[in-house]
Order: C-alpha cells, then structure tokens, then sequence
C-alpha cells in the first residue's frame, strides 16, 4: 500500500502546492486546514507521514504536535514542520515537542520531496525494527515458559519433600544459576536396609547440561538394571550393583563425543541398618564425614570424569557411620564460588561450616552453610549451579542393630 501523508495548512495554495509535488511519487495524500482538523484526521488515518503548519486557526501547529505525541497510536508518526517561523528558537522549540524534521517557507520541492523520502524510509526502518522486536519479546516469552517448565520437570528429579526415614535425617538445596543446570542429586530406596545417594555435575549451564543431567538421573533409577542386577538364588532376587561398576557403566554409556559433554559424581550406597557406606568418586569433589567427634573424614576413592571411556577403573571406599556422623555431599559451586572481589569461598571455609554444625539440625546446616556462601558473596552472582546435600546417621530405633 502506498504510504499515506497527512498535509495540515491552513491556506489552501499551499497544501495545493505539497499535493501538486507528492502525487507524482504515488502517495495517499489527505488534508487538514487547521489544528482541529488535522489532530482528528490523524486519529482517525493513522499516516505514515504528517507534513505540518504552525501558524493556523484554532490550534497552531506546536499544540498539534504535542497531542499527538503523547497518543499511544500517533506518537510514533514522524512530524516535518513547514512555516515561516524561521528563528533557531522556532526550530528548536518543534524539535523538542517530537518534530522530525523544520523546513521553512517558502520551501522549494525538491527539498520537501528528499525529506519526505528520508523521513518514511526511517519510519519504515522504525516500524520493521519494532516488529522485529515484538517478535523477538514474543519467542523469549515463549522460551521463558519452556524453560519455566523444564525447570519444573528438574526439580521433580529431586528427592521428594522431607523423606520419612527412621536411620537418617536429610536436608539438601539445588540452585542452578540459571533456570535450569547441569547439578542434579537423589537419594531414593534400594531395599528395605540400603539407599543409592547420588550428586553429579554436567560440565557448563543452561538446557544443554541440564538435559545430560536428566538422561543420567534416568538411568539412575532401581528398575532400569544398573543399580540392582537380577541374582540366580530366589532370595533375595537380586544383588545391589557396586558404586564402582555404577561408574564404570555410566562412563561406557556417555562419552564425551556423545553429547560434547562430561560430568563428575559421587555415588554411594548406604546400609542404614549397620551403617555402611560404600561409594566412588567420577572427578567429583570428595563427599566429607563430620564425625561425632568433630574430625573430618574426605571420601575420595574413585577415578576420572564421567566420559573417557573407561581407561582408568574406578576404584570404591568403605566407611562406617557411627550415631551421629554426618555426611555432606556437594557440587564445586560452593567452594569455587567468588566475591566481587575474585576470592574464592574455599574448601576450607566450607569444612569449617561443617564443624560448626554438630549440634543444630541437618537442615539449619545445610540453610547456614548457603548462607554464609552468599554473605561471603558481598552480592555477587553465582557463576555456576550449586548443589548441597547433607545427611545424620541416627541409627535404628532400640531393638534394631546400628
């Protein structure tokens, strides 16, 4: 459609003249003979374009402009002031309300038709900027909802609410540092006596270490035969397959070419009637006992990262929990975290926060030690996904062995 162009003056020779000069370039060309007319017409066409007289009857041109600027559906319409007003200040003044552009009386044609040129041809280049631009809002709301739901669909990997276990209390905190991350963790039945723990890091952020971590959290699950393989003898149907093998079947399964990824994890099965724990360690960082005591224990049995094809076999730790021995299991977020400033949070400034917590619950520990991460922080923003799991071995109920 052509573009159409709204010609306010109110002596008539003059918007016969404007006619007279842009019909032959094919334009919709409408007229106003005062301000009045001139702010109803635009209402009402909506032009592309508004070539504009100052002094007029009942609205001058500068009272025209104004109102039209500050309507939602003419404020973007360019405004070329024609007048003989031809002072800086004049100039000046229709610049300031919103005007484009100031040609002065008498104007010669081909003056007026290369600023009515330039001025649709930014009006064009605006309005295709703006759509694009709605456009680009629109699919970043669309991919907000998407990653809003694949956030959701994360966190329902996660252990479900408080877990109703006699032998441990547990407490964790999952942040990805963006919607969604490459952290996942789990702790979820075996049998009766044993629970598989799990925490594990998909290298870089967003959807593409996330959608590895939910592959891998798949494959860890009981029913899917690399957890509990079937047994020959009828009872029990089944042995629980070792941290070590767990590991070594993950690194056959997910090599890095496969998804241009790796990740570490920690891996540990625990007997909650005798209090034995076993696991392995793919590169992750080491999961650390707080002993009734008050010393520190680092599990850090294991092998490489999680993708290279098995060329080193992962080795497997035992350990024995005692009543009251606390475990803490956590992705590198934590330690690797920085101030403003570039320091580190630290392995050490973690186990001390570890120390401190022998006598408050699972769960105030786990809230204290993120605390003090983020007032360490002095506000800065997490680099990297973190993830925080902590464990208290209470040991069966009297009659049970511990």
């Amino acid at each position: 459609m052509p573009d159409k162009i709204l010609i306010v003056d109110d002596n008539v020779v003059n918007r016969k003249l404007l006619v007279h000069i842009l019909q032959k370039e094919g334009y919709d060309l409408i007229e106003a003979a005062d301000g009045e007319e001139a702010v109803d017409l635009a209402l009402k066409e909506i032009p592309d374009l508004i070539l504009l007289d100052i002094m007029m009857p009942k609205k001058d041109g500068y009272a025209v402009c104004r109102e039209l600027k500050h309507d939602a559906d003419t404020g973007t319409i360019p405004i070329i002031f024609l007048s003989a007003k031809a002072t800086a200040a004049d100039k000046i003044r229709g610049l300031d309300l919103g005007g484009s552009d100031y040609v002065t009386k008498p104007f010669d044609g081909g003056e007026v038709m290369a600023r009515v040129r330039v001025q649709l041809k930014i009006q064009h280049l605006t309005n295709a900027l703006l759509k694009a631009n709605e456009e680009l809002l629109s699919k970043q709301r669309r991919l907000d909802d998407d990653l809003k739901a694949a956030s959701e669909i994360q966190k329902s990997l996660l252990p479900k609410g408080r877990l109703d276990i006699e032998a441990i209390d547990v407490a964790w905190r999952f942040m990805p540092c963006h919607t969604i991350g490459g952290d996942l963790l789990n702790i979820f039945r075996l049998d009766e006596d044993h629970w598989a723990i799990y925490m594990l890091d998909v290298s870089g952020h967003g959807v593409p270490s996330a959608m590895v971590a939910v592959s891998v959290s798949q494959m860890l699950r009981p029913q899917t035969g690399y957890l509990l393989k079937r047994a020959i003898h009828p009872s029990p149907f089944y042995n629980i397959v070792p941290p070590a093998d767990v590991l070594s079947a993950l690194d056959q399964e997910y090599p890095i070419e496969r998804f241009d990824k790796f990740f570490t994890i920690s891996y540990l099965v625990l007997n909650t009637r005798h209090g034995l724990l076993r696991y392995s360690n793919g590169a992750h960082p080491p999961p650390v006992i707080l002993h009734k005591d008050g010393t520190l224990d680092l599990l850090d049995r294991g092998g490489t990262i999680i993708g290279m094809g098995g060329i080193i076999p992962f080795e497997e730790g035992d350990q024995k929990l005692r009543l009251g021995d606390r475990l803490f299991l956590y992705t590198d977020g934590i330690v690797e975290f920085q101030d403003k400033d570039g320091a580190f949070y630290g392995e050490d400034r973690f186990y001390q926060e570890i120390k401190r917590s022998k006598e408050e619950p699972i769960s105030r520990t786990i809230d204290r030690i993120i605390d003090s991460m983020i007032h360490f922080g002095k506000g800065a923003e997490p680099q990297d996904d973190i993830s925080l799991l902590g464990l208290e071995f209470k040991g069966l109920r009297e009659g049970h062995e511990t």
